[in-house]
């Protein structure tokens, strides 16, 4: 009875944190349907409006930064409670814009108050978690929050179907008071005071050159953020392929969209439920062997113009594949970073969100009717990922001689 206790309690907790953690894929993702409207009400263009997620994008990637240092400082619940509030402010202020300017200017706010959630979510784990319950919890986590992305859209079209744009960001700003109330009532502080770090700007950079020198660490964090910059490139390349290309209607495109989102749950849960029997190591590496693999036969079905099932299948498989590597990875860069665990969160939200802007734009290159620089890019960071982690990571001695 109270090993069941004991999980509804662990499930209960990994709802609330993966409702903070998703709340990032929801302020980028539930307004996207609602675009053509917001160019119209506005009198703007579609690429002011796209601006906007841009700015959202900035935010989320600063915010980390900020906001995981803070935390180590000054504990989890004063920083997030904090920036839950910012956020529902800045939710009704986007409701309320009287021009595109200004939205994109609180949409940023927006986006920097939701990266506490993201940030401090995840250094909330590795206070309460460690080893292989760690990377059990964290897989769990990611059940939650990978949902968001698939979810958000849906909710965001129906939103826009029986009211405005509006809607959407009044929709946000109550998600922003009850997770203010949550965290108010139901979270409590994981970082003791004696375990924080001084507030001291110097100590903070240092806490990050440590982390940076920190060969294992650098190791998976690159291994992790190179991989989720392939997984960027394929989200901006797939409409154009899919639409473009083979001529997928948007149906057809959500569904295959929607099925790979599935296979990033189905990655990281594989993780979760093995990491007792299977180490965290091979679980990376087998994910980055597996991204190898479907993303060369991607390159290939590209490069032959084949079948828009050998571009499915394969994508399948190497979106599955970042499930499984940043499950393990994450776990595996936290490890021994309690001490500075919101700067250690902070880089690894941060590095993806670097290099996916940097990856992004490079897929349409070539045109929008081609998906070889597809292929070409996510084999090239399956490749430079595998080798940031075999340059970096070193096994303990006892591991080798096992």
């Amino acid at each position: 009875m109270n090993i069941e206790k004991k999980k509804r309690n662990q499930l209960r907790f990994a709802l609330l944190l993966g409702t903070f953690s998703a709340l990032g894929p929801f302020t980028i993702d539930m307004y996207l349907p609602s675009f053509p409207e917001i160019v119209a009400q506005f009198g703007t263009t579609a690429s002011l409006v796209q601006l906007s997620l841009t700015a959202c994008l900035l935010g989320l990637g600063l915010g980390q930064l900020v906001m995981g240092t803070l935390s180590d400082v000054h504990g989890r619940r004063k920083p997030l409670l904090i920036c839950m509030i910012l956020y529902l402010a800045a939710s009704f202020t986007c409701a309320l814009a009287p021009n595109i300017e200004f939205f994109i200017v609180v949409r940023f706010l927006q986006g920097f108050a939701a990266s506490a959630g993201i940030v401090i979510s995840r250094a909330i784990v590795r206070d309460v978690y460690n080893g292989h319950e760690l990377t059990k919890f964290f897989s769990l986590l990611m059940l939650v929050s990978n949902l968001a992305p698939l979810v958000a859209p849906v909710v965001g079209s129906g939103i826009i179907s029986f009211t405005t744009w509006v809607g959407v960001f009044v929709v946000l700003g109550l998600i922003g008071i009850f997770l203010s109330i949550m965290t108010t009532w139901k979270l409590d502080e994981t970082l003791p005071v004696e375990q924080r770090v001084p507030s001291n700007f110097m100590q903070v950079l240092r806490n990050f050159k440590s982390l940076l020198k920190d060969p294992q660490f650098a190791g998976y964090a690159l291994a992790q953020g190179i991989m989720i910059a392939g997984v960027f490139a394929y989200v901006s390349g797939t409409p154009f392929i899919y639409q473009n290309i083979y001529g997928a209607s948007p149906q057809l495109f959500a569904i295959l969209f929607g099925s790979n989102g599935i296979s990033l749950i189905i990655g990281s849960q594989i993780v979760g439920r093995l990491t007792h029997r299977v180490s965290e190591r091979s679980f990376l590496l087998t994910g980055l062997l597996l991204a190898g693999c479907s993303s060369a036969a991607v390159l290939l079905a590209a490069l032959v113009h084949g079948p828009l099932w050998a571009l499915v299948i394969p994508l399948f498989f190497f979106v599955a594949s970042i499930g499984m590597t940043a499950t393990a990875s994450f776990s595996l860069a936290m490890e021994h970073q309690s001490h500075v665990a919101g700067s250690a969160a902070a880089l690894l939200g941060l590095i993806p969100f670097i290099l996916g802007a940097v990856v992004s734009p490079l897929v349409g290159i070539a045109g929008e009717h081609t998906a070889v620089p597809l292929g070409v890019i996510i084999l090239s960071t399956s490749v430079i990922a595998l080798l940031a982690y075999l340059g970096l990571v070193r096994r303990p001695r006892k591991e080798r001689a096992a």
